[in-house]
């Protein structure tokens, strides 16, 4: 079975997880859907270092495992509560409804290739391109510790790598004229919660 189709059915698993827990908390009798679970949780763990995979199938890897994330500090919270009991109204309807988006933070363990390269760390990453056309892979890694800084501060992730491959080359090409530099360090910065792509010349 290849990348592709296994991250196809790591997705099919999560949807159908997804579904068996919705009817695990709407009948009493039902018992929590650990075998899926499982499953789902081992292909998680298989892809977690990101080795075997390309830049578009960890980008889809990070969705989908951000997303498990969600759903079982959802499903965590919502199994606690049928345990315990509904002590309080708000709790009744978060059995029917689940949480708020501001209370999606998940404490689940979350899987992911964050570890993209030793420059990157919770608040910045940092890559040099003199030549964006031909340093793909620089382009690729810094557009995905972008996205990933983004989707960690909760702001929305738009545009496409082909389109961001666009404007890194342009943007080089105008700050190395500008200011007779060989090279551009861009970085990827954190302040005030807000994500923050900066491009600097570099001698």
């Amino acid at each position: 079975m290849t990348v592709d189709e296994e991250l196809n059915l790591l997705e099919s698993q999560l949807r159908r997880l997804k579904i068996e827990y919705e009817i695990f908390f709407s009948n009493p009798q039902k018992k929590p859907p650990s075998d899926i679970e499982w499953k789902v949780l081992t292909l998680l763990r298989k892809f977690s270092d990101g080795g075997r995979m390309s830049f578009s199938q960890r980008y889809r890897y990070n969705e989908i495992a951000q997303r498990y994330a969600v759903y079982s500090d959802l499903w965590r919270k919502k199994s606690r509560i049928r345990e315990e009991g509904y002590r309080r109204p708000q709790d009744a309807l978060l059995s029917v409804q689940g949480v708020r988006a501001e209370e999606h933070e998940a404490k689940h363990k979350s899987y992911g290739v964050h570890h993209i390269s030793d420059d990157v760390t919770s608040q910045h990453f940092v890559v040099h391109c003199d030549d964006p056309e031909a340093e793909t892979e620089k382009v690729e890694k810094l557009f995905l510790a972008l996205s990933e800084a983004k989707q960690k501060a909760g702001e929305q992730v738009s545009g496409s790598l082909k389109s961001f491959k666009s404007f890194v080359e342009k943007k080089t090409q105008e700050i190395r004229k500008q200011h007779g530099c060989p090279r551009v360090e861009y970085s990827v910065e954190v302040q005030d919660g807000k994500v923050k792509l900066r491009a600097r010349a570099k001698v």
